[in-house]
């Protein structure tokens, strides 16, 4: 048992003898290449006009006409007839009346004019850009590293970590 905890402990002490060291290293970058990429970028732009639309506005309505007239009508035809005939005045006038009535609805129903509406659309305008950026290209111990950026580098900072 004292062998065990005799172990276990050179373990820990090993452990915690253990150091670490942090350190970056700047590597010369052996070569940089140009990328050039084409980004297309789609704006959406709305277009809006006015036009003058034909149109047919209804002022008036055949049904409502010759009820009208056939009511004014029967009501005149009953004033003006005498006796029995006062029935048939008062038919003949709403009938009379009706078909006034409903002419004049269909004279003053259609007027043909214009209306002015507003239009819209949405187009996309497309802008190319030339992007540029540079693969810079390092080795270090023999492992080769890629760092892009948007301007050649010189060096290429890398991270070093070393335990003992």
């Amino acid at each position: 048992m004292k062998r065990i905890a005799l172990l276990i402990s050179l373990a820990l002490a090993g452990v915690l003898n253990a150091e670490v060291i942090t350190f970056t290293k700047y590597v010369p970058v052996r070569k940089s290449v140009q990328i050039e990429r084409v980004v297309v970028e789609r704006t959406p732009v709305e277009e809006c006009w006015y036009e003058d639309v034909p149109v047919d506005e209804q002022t008036g309505d055949e049904t409502v006409g010759a009820i009208i007239g056939g009511a004014a009508g029967g009501i005149l035809g009953h004033q003006v007839g005498r006796g029995s005939g006062k029935t048939a005045a008062t038919v003949g006038g709403a009938i009379i009346g009706t078909l006034i009535g409903k002419s004049l609805a269909e004279r003053s129903r259609v007027e043909p004019g214009y209306k002015r509406v507003r239009r819209c659309r949405t187009r996309y305008k497309e802008q190319e850009r030339r992007v540029y950026e540079y693969r810079n290209i390092a080795y270090v111990e023999g492992r080769k590293i890629v760092k892009y950026s948007d301007h050649p580098l010189r060096e290429i900072p890398v991270k070093v970590t070393i335990e003992y």
